[in-house]
């Protein structure tokens, strides 16, 4: 559904949720084999996620590295599609067309249009702290490469 580095910047938010913190930052070598992702990749990958420090922070320097803080932490998972330039996906028609509309629907929208507004409150409800801990308590699983 999501490009490749959204795939990758969900994954190694998640990471970083689970195993980063002011005190203890993460590297980006860690990050993109946790992920497997190349390391550039993650780099610019990170760096989307970093702009304003709206959900990932960094530091430089030799106890440099990533991490979370608990207001990110908070954040729903749209905030990473957002990140990525991928949160309209979610309003698109599901055909791709450029017009489809309740006046002017496309063969799939009265059927797609519940599926959306699900999708869309999943994504807007669900924290990235959430999917995090699920991870961590072994609820679900998140299988890094």
């Amino acid at each position: 559904m999501f490009s490749k580095s959204t795939g990758y910047a969900l994954r190694a938010t998640l990471y970083i949720a689970q195993k980063g913190t002011e005190d203890h930052k993460i590297g980006i070598d860690d990050i993109s084999k946790a992920i497997g992702s190349p390391r550039s990749f993650t780099a610019k990958i990170l760096q989307l996620l970093t702009k304003n420090n709206k959900i990932i922070h960094s530091t430089t320097g030799p106890h440099g590295g990533f991490y979370m803080t608990e207001k990110a932490k908070n954040l729903p998972v749209r905030a990473i599609l957002q990140a990525m330039g991928e949160d309209g996906l979610l309003d698109r028609c599901i055909l791709g067309l450029a017009e489809c509309s309740e006046k002017r629907p496309c063969p799939m929208h009265s059927k797609y249009k519940i599926i959306k507004t699900q999708l869309i409150g999943l994504f807007e409800t669900e924290t990235i702290n959430q999917l995090a801990s699920d991870i961590q308590s072994g609820k679900v699983f998140m299988k890094l490469k």
